[in-house]
């Protein structure tokens, strides 16, 4: 299940802390690195985040990326610039697994199933972690620890290179979800992409009213600093972000300003009563969000799946759990038979979950549940 070989292309913030946090495993895996920035790459070689380094037209890059090169590629670049690497890896012959941590999918899983085809093996990526902050000198091995991973498989995915990703990101200590790529792209506008635009905004409102030396701005305290501190972000970085997931976000935005919109109605009508019910009731689903969400034992569902071993499986049924609102805690593939296996999936309690098994039922599968036990 491991990967003896790692390819970090883009050594920046989350590609500098995935080899990072690769690299603090016990027996990891040799990690290179390749990157546009000679600086940034000497910077993760003495800090020992990779063991070797590349620019992107090097010998060494030439090699990781070609026939029989590292068991995995893990493009942290923009996400703009990943069907760039996809394109790369398809003409020069990569025949591993590749894997991705762009925070918009569907595009890039159309690419990356019509240029890489049976060649290579793409699973989808996206870590739900980061900082204000960018470059290597910023990468945390402890960024993903606790953290969810969303991997978005698609009928195609290859079945064991989903696994090998699902088995390397959980050894990183991530808390992995499955869920297909359009529900993933829909979901993160609301949950990251429009948090973003929304905190320019306030930046923007409050540059407004500061004066010439910016006096308002100084009197920011950390209420303001905490809710607009991911403006800091690259602006590069999340234009790329917003076009690529224009619809979505463009959605979430327009349903933001419907929000606001009702606020400004009951505040404008003096309705004291309504301002504190919608004011309450934001306060208590923000208070119920801990910090780092672990479940116990005891909150947890395990569903054993059988089915034919053949591609798109894991696609198929993880699809039924998003769709039900299910999220996947674990998931493992119990081989039978060379053609028969037991899907075995740890589900959280969150979801209708019966919903969950009565939509497999209908599609032909004869799950069977049982509380997971210590």
């Amino acid at each position: 299940m491991r990967f003896a070989s790692v390819a970090v292309v883009g050594v920046g913030l989350i590609g500098g802390s995935f080899a990072a946090a690769l690299k603090r495993l016990d027996n990891p895996p040799r990690v290179v690195g390749i990157d546009t920035d000679p600086a940034g790459l000497e910077w993760a070689l003495s800090h020992s985040l990779i063991d070797a380094a590349s620019l992107p037209d090097g010998l060494g890059a030439r090699e990781w990326l070609g026939p029989g090169g590292t068991d995995l590629v893990v493009l942290a670049t923009p996400a703009s610039r990943v069907v760039e690497w996809i394109e790369r890896l398809a003409t020069g012959g990569y025949g591993g697994v590749v894997t991705d941590v762009a925070s918009t999918k569907s595009s890039i899983i159309a690419v990356a199933e019509e240029r890489l085809g049976g060649q290579a093996a793409f699973v989808g990526g996206h870590p739900m972690a980061g900082s204000e902050r960018s470059g290597v000198e910023a990468a945390d091995p402890d960024l993903f620890s606790g953290a969810y991973y969303v991997l978005t498989p698609s009928p195609s995915t290859d079945v064991d290179a989903y696994r090998r990703v699902h088995a390397l990101v959980s050894e990183l200590g991530c808390r992995v979800i499955s869920v297909d790529p359009a529900s993933h792209d829909e979901a993160v506008a609301i949950i990251s992409h429009v948090p973003h635009v929304a905190a320019s905004a306030l930046v923007d409102l409050a540059a407004g009213h500061a004066g010439e030396d910016g006096e308002l701005l100084r009197l920011a305290a950390g209420g303001f600093k905490d809710t607009t501190r991911v403006a800091a972000g690259s602006p590069d970085l999340w234009t790329g972000i917003c076009l690529d997931n224009a619809d979505a976000v463009a959605g979430g935005v327009d349903e933001l300003r419907d929000v606001l919109g009702e606020f400004t109605e009951m505040l404008r009508a003096n309705d004291a009563d309504g301002l504190r019910s919608w004011l309450a009731r934001a306060a208590d689903i923000r208070r119920s969000l801990p910090a780092q969400w672990v479940p116990a034992t005891s909150r947890l569902t395990e569903v054993v799946v059988p089915v034919l071993d053949r591609p798109g499986v894991v696609a198929e049924v993880t699809t039924a759990a998003s769709r039900a609102g299910c999220n996947i805690e674990a998931i493992e593939i119990d081989h039978v038979s060379e053609a028969s296996a037991h899907l075995v999936i740890v589900m959280t309690d969150e979801g209708d979950i019966d919903r969950f098994v009565e939509d497999l039922r209908s599609a032909g599968y004869a799950p069977q549940t049982r509380p997971l036990e210590g």
